[in-house]
C-alpha cells in the first residue's frame, strides 16, 4: 500500500495566547508606522498594544464593523477578504508577521472596508483609537507615515479589484502565485515553495473565480511544468513562464 507523502510545508506550532515581550517589540519595530522610532520609543508604544489569540478561520472583524482598532500580525497569518456586489468573496491579501490591518477614524475610515480572518493560529496585537491618537500626539512623524501607508494600501486594494475584471483567470492565478511566492516563497526541492497551506478555495477567492475553475487552471499549470502541488501546498517551478502568462495581451 502506498504511503501518503508528507507535506513539505513548515507547519507552525502556534499557541493562541499572548506573545512574548521579545516578539512584541520585534514585530512593532517592523511596522512601517514605527520603523523610524528608537527602541525606547517602540517600547513605549508597545505598552498601548494588547495581544489576542485566534484560531484558524476565526473572524477578527467584519466589513462594516466600526473601525475601532488597528491590528498587527505578531505570529501566524491573516486573510483579508472583500465582499463584492455579486455576493462573492475576494481574497485581497494574506498577511504575515509585521504587517498591519484594520483602520481607525483618525486614519480616514469610520468602518472596516474588509473582513479579517485568521488563516492559521495567530497572535494579534491591537491598539484602540484613543491610544493610537496618543501615539500620534507623542510622535508626530508617525502621522505622516501612517497616512502615506494607508493611502498605498487602499490604492493596492483598488488595483486588485480592477485586475479581476481586466485579466483572464489564468493571468490572475499566475499573478497570485507569484505574489505569494515573493512574500512566502522558500527554495525547496519541489521548487519555490509557498510556505502556507493554500487550498483551491483560497486561490478562487484570491482571483475572483470558482473553485472548479481554479482547480482546472492549477492542473493545467502543473501539466505544463509551471508548478508542483500537493495537499494544500504549491511550489513554483518556472517563475519566468508564469510571468510571461501575466504579460500576455
Amino acid at each position: 500500500m502506498a504511503t501518503r507523502r508528507s507535506t513539505p510545508l513548515k507547519l507552525e506550532d502556534i499557541e493562541p495566547q499572548m506573545c512574548t515581550i521579545h516578539t512584541r517589540l520585534d514585530i512593532l519595530s517592523r511596522v512601517p508606522f514605527f520603523a523610524d522610532l528608537s527602541g525606547e520609543a517602540v517600547a513605549e508604544v508597545n505598552q498601548l498594544f494588547h495581544d489576542y489569540g485566534y484560531e484558524p478561520g476565526q473572524p477578527i472583524y467584519y466589513a462594516g464593523d466600526p473601525a475601532a482598532r488597528l491590528y498587527v500580525v505578531a505570529v501566524g497569518k491573516v486573510k483579508l477578504l472583500q465582499h463584492t456586489l455579486s455576493g462573492q468573496d475576494v481574497l485581497l491579501d494574506i498577511l504575515t508577521p509585521g504587517e498591519f490591518f484594520g483602520s481607525l477614524s483618525v486614519l480616514g475610515a469610520e468602518t472596516y472596508p474588509d473582513t479579517a480572518l485568521a488563516q492559521t493560529m495567530c497572535c494579534i496585537l491591537a491598539v484602540a483609537a484613543d491610544d493610537f491618537q496618543a501615539i500620534l500626539r507623542r510622535y508626530p512623524s508617525v502621522t505622516v507615515t501612517a497616512l502615506e501607508v494607508m493611502a498605498r494600501r487602499l490604492k493596492a486594494a483598488h488595483e486588485t479589484i480592477r485586475q479581476l475584471s481586466a485579466h483572464s483567470v489564468e493571468q490572475r492565478i499566475a499573478a497570485a502565485l507569484l505574489k505569494l511566492a515573493e512574500k512566502l516563497g522558500e527554495p525547496q526541492p519541489e521548487g519555490l515553495l509557498i510556505q502556507m497551506p493554500l487550498s483551491r478555495q483560497d486561490l478562487a477567492e484570491l482571483t475572483g473565480t470558482t473553485v472548479e475553475t481554479a482547480s482546472r487552471v492549477m492542473s493545467q499549470f502543473q501539466k505544463e511544468g509551471l508548478i508542483r502541488t500537493g495537499r494544500q501546498w504549491v511550489a513554483i517551478a518556472d517563475k519566468l513562464r508564469l510571468a510571461a502568462i501575466i504579460a500576455e495581451t
